[in-house]
This record gives structure tokens, sequence and C-alpha cells, in this order.
């Protein structure tokens, strides 16, 4: 019985050192999930703050590294006013159940690009059959890097 516990530790270990070193594989997403990130990219690339809060549920949320949460199109509007670029977005992985669904996935500067960072999107359909985020949630793969310790004072 002992030696279970301890290969599914061993087993454990090395899954996480191979999944730290290696990308995750991306997934193919139906067309009407896929369309949600094709959008979302294209508007992030033009720099286009209304396209993006169209994106969202009237209600949606965006829960992004280092800020505040954003709730309501109008605020979403707001807090990407100054955002967009490059931007190439992946799936690792999805899920649909009737009119709510996710997405998790991650994002590059280029389609070729090391990910940056990753995210998750919560998704609900509306009434016209239309894919929308209800929630953007987000972080980067780097640590912020800390400042420096002040020098100790000088007698």
């Amino acid at each position: 019985m002992r030696k279970f516990p301890i290969a599914l530790v061993l087993v454990l270990a090395w899954g996480s050192l191979v999944s730290a070193s290696e990308p995750l594989p991306s997934v193919v997403l139906p067309p009407e999930i896929d369309r949600v990130l094709r959008d979302y990219e294209k508007a992030w690339r033009a720099k286009d703050a209304a396209a993006l809060a169209a994106l969202f549920t009237e209600d949606g949320f965006v829960l992004s590294n280092g800020k505040p949460p954003v709730r309501g199109r109008s605020a979403i509007k707001q807090a990407y006013a100054d955002g967009g670029g490059p931007l190439a977005l992946r799936a690792f992985a999805y899920s649909v159940d009737g009119t709510t669904g996710y997405i998790i996935g991650a994002y590059a500067a280029t389609p070729d690009s090391p990910d940056d960072g990753k995210f998750i999107l919560a998704l609900n359909k509306n009434r016209q059959g239309r894919w929308l985020i209800a929630a953007d949630i987000d972080n980067t793969n780097s640590r912020p890097k800390r400042p420096a310790a002040p020098p100790p004072p000088t007698p």
C-alpha cells in the first residue's frame, strides 16, 4: 500500500517539472467560441476600447494582473482606453454547457512568441446565440522585480 503514494508523488513531481518547462499544447475551438478570441485580438490590436467592451456581457468583469477589478461595459471601455497592441491568443482547454462556458489559454505578442501570460474567459451565450465574455481573468508569467532594498543608514 505504501508504494502507491510514493509512486504517485514521483509521477506528480515529474509532471510538474515537465509542465513548467514546456508550454501546454493548444486546442482547436469550435468556430463560435474561437470567434471570441479572434474578435478580442482584432479589437486589441486596433486599440478599439469600444469594440473590446462590446465583447463582454453588460455586467462583465475584467480582472487584470495588478489592477483593481472592473465591472460593466462602460467601465471596461474606460479601463481599455489606453490598451492595445500586438496580441495572439491561444486556448489550452474549453468547455461549454448550455449557455455557459469557459476558455483557458495563453497570450503572447505573436503566435510564434513564447507565452507572456495566461487567461481564463468565463462565457455566456446571449439570446441571439452570440458568446460574450462574462469575466476575463489574466496574469503574466513573469513576476515583477522587487525594488532593491534601501542601503542601511550610515552612522
